[in-house]
């Protein structure tokens, strides 16, 4: 594998625009992007080139950020009864987040490909070629699936396939 010092400055924004789409904490990315080089390069023996650079690292961390869930999920503390945490009351939180879920509701509602590009470009900040890069795709595949998506939601035309 070329030297990895020229594979991170190559693939680092790519690999923390990913995470950042799935995690929405800079910080918290940022920390995972430095896993997935650490972990990269404890395994580098193991790339046989099958698939570009990107991809690989991409799943890397994905693994790393599934990881990560899954420790949260363990270490999340159940409230103590007898106390109360304030809450908004469902009136507030209702339009609060109104616009916001039905948005969020119509993104789920597109198919799996479409919807990971929505999500990589919407919330990520990925280019088109960064999102072609990560999906294994052309950057004419993720710009055409972009904009398809875009005009479903804008027309209210999703569907329930995935």
């Amino acid at each position: 594998m070329d030297d990895m010092s020229a594979i991170y400055q190559q693939h680092a924004r790519t690999v923390y625009k990913f995470l950042l789409a799935q995690c929405r904490d800079p910080d918290l990315a940022e920390e995972l992007t430095q896993e997935t080089f650490y972990q990269a390069v404890r395994s580098a023996d193991r790339f046989d080139g099958g698939c570009k650079v990107s991809v690989w690292l991409c799943q890397i961390a994905k693994h790393l950020w599934y990881q990560h869930l899954r420790k949260r999920n363990r270490e999340t503390p159940m409230p103590e009864e007898g106390i109360d945490i304030p809450l908004p009351s469902a009136e507030e939180e209702t339009l609060a987040q109104e616009g916001r879920l039905e948005l969020l509701r119509s993104i789920h509602g597109l198919p799996a490909d479409a919807r990971e590009v929505v999500y990589l470009r919407a919330f990520g900040g990925l280019s088109f070629r960064e999102i072609g890069d990560v999906l294994g795709k052309t950057e004419t595949w993720a710009r055409v699936t972009f904009y398809r998506s875009k005009e479903k939601l804008r027309n209210g035309g999703v569907s329930d396939e995935k």
